[in-house]
This record gives structure tokens, C-alpha cells and sequence, in this order.
């Protein structure tokens, strides 16, 4: 095990036993391949099936992973745990059926540059979603709610990420929501924190049906996106991250490449 790998990979995983143990074998081959200094942690949430067996035994074989376990499924806290259990100083989060090793890598080197914060986006200029359509659909919706109720001016929330988690860590610690909605918080505090927000695009296709029913998860979102509109314009020292610079929140714009800079001026 290293110790003090360069980069943690965080993979929250539910009722994920038939891909999970190919999936991160594989990825530990192509992150070796580049060069990458590296952990994997699996943040393993309420599986009803034999996916935290898996993660115990990729763990006992491979000394690149380690996994957390929480009773519930709770995709957010899943995530946030794991960026908390990280101990790399870039976190990339991941879903186990993307791990698109391309992306990570040029996010990787993103982060390694000055950006605090990469997101994946299917739905910015450049990407490529090969998802069914009502699923694209669903995105784009969901990005026109959020707009709407927190004025976020990027394109999407829920991609891949990676992060550098010393800048990071206070607004991971201060997100107030978890679920489907903790990935969009992080994205909101981070744009108002005058970050810098980088967005590349992502191909994506869907290896397989999702693991929850979609349709279940609209009412709880909906109420999700209300208290995250609520937590998000308050001005509470508890729920705003120290590292927030003064100013408006929001007007810090996205340039065409995906860049937001710290002073609101597009970088190249």
C-alpha cells in the first residue's frame, strides 16, 4: 500500500457485485500503465447483493484499494466519505461504469495545473452522449432546474470529477445535502467560492441499466434541489466554506474552453 499516493480515486458502489471486481481490476492496469501514483477507494453504500464481498476481496488482493462501508444507500455520502478517507492530494471521482482512464488523466494534469475543481460534462460543446435519450433528456432538465434555483452557470454537476482536495476540503466539509444532490452542491459552493472550475467534455455510453429506478428518484430530488437552493443563499458562517473569497456569489463566468478563474476573467 502506498502511503501517500499522488491520487485517490473514489468510486461509490451499489449492488455492483457482477461488474465491480473487472471493472477495478482493469482500471488499476491502465492507471499503472500511465505512470499514476495511486489508490482506489471503494465507497461501497447498503448493496442488498454481494457487492461489498467484492469490494473486501479486491482490497486483500490488490494493495491499491481500500473500501468504506455505509449501511444505506446514500450515493452523496458515499462520495464524501471516500473524498474525506482520501489521502491523495488530487481526488478523482469516478462511476464505476464509466472509469474513463482518458478523462482522468487529462483531469489529472487539469489539477496538476491550477484547477481546483475538473467536471465532466455530458453536456457541454464537444461531448458525446450516447445514453438513451430519455436519460440525456433528464440531464438537461436537470441542469435547466438548477439554473434556475442557484443561478449555476455551468453545464452539468453529476460528471466525473477531479479536485484538489487541500482547496477542496472545506466545502466538502460544509455541503449540508447528500444523496443524488451532494455532486451539484459541491459544483454550486465551489463556483461561488470563486474556484477555479474547469468542465471538459466526456463521451459516455451506458454499459448497463441504471442500478436505482430513475423515475423514483425525481420526487426526492426535486425536494433536494428546494434545500439546496435554500442552504446555497444563506449567508450563515456554518454552511459557507472558509475558503470563500468576498464578492457576489455566481460571476464568475465559464469561457468557451470550460475555464473559471479565481478573479472571474476567462483563462486560456
Amino acid at each position: 500500500m502506498n502511503p501517500s499516493p499522488e491520487v485517490s480515486v473514489v468510486i461509490p458502489v451499489y449492488d455492483e457485485q457482477a461488474i465491480l471486481y473487472d471493472a477495478v481490476a482493469g482500471l488499476l492496469e491502465r492507471l499503472a500503465a500511465r505512470g499514476v501514483s495511486f489508490e482506489v477507494v471503494l465507497a461501497e453504500n447498503g448493496s442488498r447483493d454481494r457487492t461489498l464481498d467484492v469490494a473486501r476481496e479486491l482490497e486483500s488482493r490488490h494493495p491499491e484499494v481500500r473500501h468504506l462501508s455505509l449501511p444505506e444507500p446514500n450515493y452523496g455520502k458515499a462520495l464524501k466519505q471516500g473524498i474525506l478517507a482520501a489521502r491523495g492530494a488530487i481526488v478523482v471521482a469516478d462511476e464505476i461504469d464509466l472509469l474513463d482512464v482518458d478523462f482522468q488523466v487529462e483531469a489529472i494534469a487539469r489539477v496538476r495545473a491550477g484547477a481546483d475543481l475538473v467536471i465532466g460534462s455530458k453536456l457541454m460543446a464537444g461531448a458525446r452522449d450516447r445514453r438513451p435519450l430519455f436519460r440525456h433528456l433528464g440531464s438537461l432538465v436537470y441542469t435547466g432546474l438548477l439554473r434556475a434555483a442557484v443561478g449555476y452557470s455551468g453545464t452539468d454537476t453529476h460528471g466525473p470529477k477531479a479536485l484538489d482536495r487541500a482547496r477542496l476540503l472545506p466545502i466538502v466539509e460544509a455541503c449540508c445535502l447528500d444523496r443524488d444532490v451532494f455532486a451539484s452542491e459541491l459544483a454550486v459552493r465551489a463556483t461561488r467560492a470563486d474556484l477555479s472550475v474547469v468542465e471538459l467534455p466526456l463521451t459516455i455510453q451506458e454499459k448497463r441499466p441504471p442500478s436505482v429506478n430513475l423515475l423514483r428518484r425525481v420526487p426526492a430530488v426535486l425536494k433536494n434541489l428546494a434545500q439546496l437552493a435554500y442552504f446555497t443563499r444563506r449567508s450563515s458562517p456554518h454552511l459557507d466554506p472558509p475558503t470563500a473569497l468576498a464578492g457576489e456569489p455566481g460571476q464568475a463566468a465559464v469561457g468557451p474552453d470550460g475555464y473559471r478563474s479565481r478573479d472571474g476573467l476567462e483563462q486560456r
